[in-house]
């Protein structure tokens, strides 16, 4: 089975600063990759990369056996079938919720409010925000814009959703659930990628763990071979201090 989207020798410097260094991973239709490994270690960039939003130096990304790296290509078209959620929510304050999340399909894809209504509202259901729908950003918790932030992803229809550390900016009581968002996308078989520091999330729900370090993927595997049995010295260091 041919990869859903496939890093080959990906490179990416800011500067004289080399951030990506010969990245390689792939992941298939409907399956979660977890990207860990220290802050610096290139987990943002490479989503960020992959997205389109920082263009690569070298080696090729490929959705579904096309490049989509070349400098050329215009990226508005891929963007709408990769989606990204930062860990800021980057909701538009003066917008409601559901403003929000209609704010996007509505321009790109020319939909009136009455042809959305019903995606939307099903979305908001789905993730337990249909009374928030008329709520301004500051009227939400934290958990709740995450999740708004998602579904204003996912209103877009994408084929892979990417996620940056979406708990880190979260209080440890509402990252149980923003997470549960992620175990009920990969139920409905959503190909995703995730950069965490949640190591006992990525371990219950990755179907594969890349560890990063300094730019490179030193290792990856399922989570037990990650977690219980990691080749790399750095590895087991990074999961020591982690865990």
């Amino acid at each position: 089975m041919a990869a859903k989207l496939k890093l080959e020798n990906v490179y990416k410097n800011f500067g004289t600063l080399q951030v990506c260094k010969g990245v390689n991973f792939e992941v298939n239709e409907s399956e979660l990759i977890c990207l860990i490994g220290a802050s610096g270690s290139g987990k943002s960039t490479i989503l960020r990369c992959i997205n389109l939003l920082e263009p690569i130096d070298d080696g090729r990304i490929l959705l579904d056996g096309i490049d989509i790296s070349e400098p050329a290509l215009d990226p508005m078209p891929i963007r709408q079938k990769i989606g990204i959620v930062f860990q800021s929510f980057n909701l538009f304050p003066h917008m409601t919720a559901v403003e929000n999340i209609m704010l996007a399909p509505k321009r790109v894809y020319k939909k009136s409010v009455a042809e959305l209504e019903p995606q939307i509202n099903e979305l908001l259901q789905r993730f337990g925000l249909e009374d928030r729908a008329s709520y301004y950003p500051d009227q939400l918790s934290g958990g709740q814009q995450q999740r708004v932030a998602i579904v204003r992803a996912l209103a877009m229809e994408p084929e892979i959703m990417l996620f940056d550390e979406i708990t880190s900016a979260l209080d440890p009581e509402l990252v149980n659930e923003v997470l549960d968002v992620i175990r009920t996308l990969k139920e409905q078989k959503m190909t995703m990628i995730l950069a965490t520091h949640e190591m006992g999330f990525a371990r219950e729900v990755a179907n594969q763990i890349c560890f990063l370090d300094q730019g490179e993927v030193l290792e990856n595997g399922t989570p037990a071979e990650i977690f219980d049995n990691p080749r790399h010295e750095r590895t087991r260091l990074f999961l020591k201090n982690v865990l």
